[in-house]
């Protein structure tokens, strides 16, 4: 196995964790304005995500980070590009990272509203324009020898807006499930209800998913090529079906795992589709960006190997003792008694 190899693999890793730890607090902040009935459950629903949002975020600071130092010549043209949903992306998680801090500075009716109002777009945006990326990404940009050809409307075609869906209804549903975790009494009964109405909007959106990659990609090549990787989508469709189950009988903690296995198979699936592939050219194969034709050098990447080793499982150690710490569910009572939190 070849360090580009590793690395893409690594690659794919980062990105997979980062849509599943932060996932749950985009869907949350989308939730956020339409579950909640009173500014109490409102700073539940904060308080759930807030011990763990920043930490969350760390993963997309790293997968960048591993893509500019593994695959410049990739990071180079994604930023190019893709550079103005990317900062859009950007700018929104800027806001909503502001609106969290902000919103309990000042009691206010108005001075919250407008923060909750940033909160649902920073939310909302990002989700969807990653969606919209990643399945541009799938069916390939317009890129040939000469540079890219597209514009950011033509990124919103059919199949960039439906990943763009399936990445909104796949959080909704990823953060209901965690405020049925960790948030008690009503909030916890109305996101459990949500997420059974959640769970077949997603099941319809997966699907038509599912068909439209035959129609618009060759993801499904690779796994022609080898079966033994349908193993990858079976794990996403096995986490989708057991969290309805686990939800069903009131197991939590299990259904929110599932929902976890299920976001791993989405985004491995796409990953495993895209081998060798980075950025595929929907005009010239030849002029596609892989991970051979724009990786740095074997030194380079031996060194981040060696790095990678030691410093993430001191971050994966670091984020489960804070999920450990902060496992206890938020109720009213605890809310209402700080009075300087959210």
């Amino acid at each position: 196995m070849t360090l580009q190899v590793i690395w893409f693999v690594l690659w794919g890793l980062l990105w997979a964790v980062y849509f599943m730890l932060d996932g749950f607090d985009l869907g949350s902040g989308m939730l956020y304005n339409f579950l909640a009935r009173n500014d109490t459950e409102k700073r539940m629903i904060l308080g759930a995500v807030g011990p763990v949002w920043n930490g969350n975020e760390v993963w997309l600071v790293t997968a960048g980070g591993a893509t500019f130092a593994a695959f410049p010549g990739t990071y180079a043209a994604m930023f190019s590009f893709l550079y103005l949903p990317l900062l859009f992306v950007l700018y929104s998680l800027i806001l909503r990272g502001v609106s969290l801090e902000f919103r309990g500075k000042i009691e206010g009716a108005r001075w919250k509203k407008w923060w909750d109002t940033i909160i649902l777009i920073g939310s909302f945006i990002p989700a969807l324009l990653f969606g919209v990326a990643f399945g541009n990404i799938f069916q390939g940009l317009q890129i040939d020898a000469s540079g890219y050809h597209g514009t950011f409307f033509g990124l919103l075609n059919f199949y960039g807006l439906l990943t763009g869906i399936l990445f909104v209804v796949l959080f909704l549903y990823h953060a209901a499930l965690w405020l049925v975790l960790r948030t008690g009494g009503e909030l916890s009964e109305r996101a459990a209800a949500l997420s059974t109405k959640l769970w077949y909007i997603l099941a319809a959106v997966a699907v038509v998913f599912l068909i439209g990659t035959a129609f618009f990609t060759n993801l499904y090549a690779n796994f022609v090529a080898s079966p033994g990787w349908f193993v990858v989508p079976f794990v996403a469709v096995a986490g989708l079906v057991s969290s309805r189950i686990f939800t069903s009988r009131a197991s939590r903690l299990l259904a929110f795992l599932s929902s976890c296995a299920t976001v791993l198979g989405i985004v491995f699936t796409g990953i495993i589709g895209l081998f060798p592939r980075l950025l595929p050219s929907a005009l010239d194969p030849a002029s596609s960006l892989t991970i051979f034709n724009s990786s740095s050098s074997a030194y380079t990447l031996r060194v981040m190997t060696i790095v990678a080793f030691i410093f993430v499982p001191i971050i994966v150690v670091y984020q489960i003792l804070v999920y450990r710490f902060f496992r206890k569910p938020v109720t009213a009572d605890a809310i209402e008694g700080d009075a300087e939190g959210y």
